[in-house]
């Protein structure tokens, strides 16, 4: 599993560092940053639970 964001459409809303902060994170301005672009499968579920709930579909969830 990979992750991809599209840092444009981000809206700065955070859920996805609340839901998975041992892999997302943000910069100064809010917008999305990948800490761990290919997380232990452990984390899947968090992962593509952030990626269903962000606003902007800014977060994809790549099957290697």
């Amino acid at each position: 599993m990979r992750i991809e964001v599209d840092a444009p459409k981000c809206v700065t809303s955070g859920q996805c560092v609340m839901i998975a902060p041992d892999v997302f994170d943000q910069d100064d301005d809010g917008i999305v940053i990948v800490l761990d672009e290919n997380p232990a499968e452990g984390q899947r579920g968090v992962v593509e639970e952030s990626a269903a709930v962000c606003p902007a579909a800014a977060i994809f969830v790549i099957e290697d």
